[in-house]
């Protein structure tokens, strides 16, 4: 399929439900593995293990994330072929230069006492940002298919790899090596050209200063919103291992991977069929109607994803991980209204991005992420992890009634453009 948008209009979301099937099947044949091994991987990896793994992978999300400067979220915007290669390119060189100052972070944390570990860092790095650029390039083509096998590849891959690791018993170092590998043979399946020279004549319309200055809201606004989101697992599980040890820290990296693996299936699929069909539609009635109906569906399962955690989580994660892992059950319940509503609100990202609403969604999150931090904090000195559950599901419950609101009431006609560092406030 030729690397071109969609058509806009109504016209471009007639194969929005078969487009969000096609990667919601591949992200349930994804999420499946990693689902059914965490009860092997829980008995071959003890919760301290598991608690520094989810630590380290923290860290290198939050750096990936905006190891491209978010730039490869304009390839669906861009005008034709020459300027998604352009910035193709440019998300290449950026990617390449944040892997060198990884390099050097992780210097500095293995003489800050860190284990040998770190060392994979970078190329953690390199390959996580490789494939969020990757997976753009694909999103912009609409090769649907070819996102969801990848999807495969990288969580059931690493997934299998992990329990490997287990069984030859290479401990941390293999619970961080395993997902570098599968995100690596995902990468290569999307086929992402990997050039860094520059593809096109540097006109005025795709050099890389013409490119910084036309989606210039993506490294200003989006980066540090990408940035904080990420942020906030990595501070949380930092509060928790400062406050109850490495074993808590354990509970929560692996109580929050299984509730947010419903986020990540659905929201993951729904959102890269979305993207491209609402950046080539606009602010139209069209697309709004899309986005009632998609935040209705998506609402009725997370209200049942709430009630399925709040009745049975504690009896179930003991019953499958085994009786050491009864208080991360505990801890699941008391996020189940969170989880539900993050479930909702995950997909939504990209409503922002392409409706131009860039800078309000950054301000958002970020007193999103401190009601998160302090909502934890306070709950975490009134009640250990249960109590910090509670107090998180209390505060983001707010947070995500307002997101939701605004959303469903964006002003028609006062889309901005990208670029323009506009907003509706």
């Amino acid at each position: 399929m030729p690397d071109t948008p969609a058509p806009g209009g109504s016209q471009s979301f007639r194969g929005l439900g078969r487009a969000s099937l096609t990667l919601l099947a591949g992200g349930a044949a994804a999420q499946a593995l990693p689902l059914l091994l965490g009860p092997l991987l829980t008995r071959l990896f003890s919760p301290v293990e598991l608690g520094v793994y989810h630590l380290f992978a923290a860290v290198a999300a939050n750096v990936a994330v905006v190891a491209c400067a978010r730039f490869e979220f304009a390839l669906p915007l861009a005008h034709d072929d020459d300027e998604a290669q352009a910035l193709r390119v440019l998300c290449l060189r950026l990617l390449l230069a944040c892997t060198v100052l990884s390099g050097l972070g992780a210097m500095g944390w293995w003489w800050a006492g860190a284990g040998h570990w770190v060392a994979w860092l970078p190329l953690a790095v390199a390959v996580a940002g490789a494939l969020s650029l990757a997976t753009l390039w694909a999103t912009r083509a609409q090769r649907f298919a070819a996102l969801a096998t990848a999807r495969v590849l990288q969580y059931g891959g690493a997934a299998l790899a992990q329990v490997a690791a287990g069984w030859a018993g290479w401990g941390v170092q293999g619970l961080v090596a395993a997902p570098i590998a599968a995100a690596l043979v995902a990468t290569l399946c999307l086929r992402l050209p990997l050039s860094l020279s520059w593809p096109v004549r540097e006109d005025a319309g795709s050099s890389w200063r013409a490119l910084a200055r036309k989606f210039s809201d993506f490294p200003l606004l989006n980066t540090p919103h990408a940035f904080a989101g990420a942020l906030q697992d990595t501070v949380a599980l930092g509060l928790v291992a400062a406050a109850l040890g490495p074993a808590a820290a354990g509970f929560w990296g692996l109580t929050l991977r299984y509730l947010k693996a419903p986020a990540s299936l659905v929201g993951g699929a729904v959102s890269q069929a979305l993207y491209p069909k609402l950046a080539a539609a606009g602010d139209s009635r069209q697309a709004r109607a899309a986005l009632r109906q998609v935040m209705l569906l998506l609402g009725g399962l997370g209200l049942g994803l709430t009630l399925l955690l709040m009745l049975a989580a504690p009896w179930g994660f003991e019953a499958v991980f085994g009786a050491p892992w009864r208080p991360a059950g505990e801890l699941a319940r008391a996020l189940a209204p969170y989880i539900g509503l993050h479930f909702v609100a995950s997909p939504l990202g990209v409503v922002t991005m392409a409706w131009g609403g860039q800078a309000w969604a950054l301000k958002l999150a970020l007193v999103g992420q401190v009601l998160f931090a302090g909502a934890l904090a306070l709950g975490l000195a009134w009640g250990g992890l249960v109590g910090a559950g509670w107090a998180v599901s209390g505060a983001m419950a707010a947070y995500f009634a307002y997101y939701f609101w605004r959303l469903l009431h964006w002003p028609i006609g006062q889309v901005a453009q990208p670029g323009s560092g506009q907003s509706s406030l």
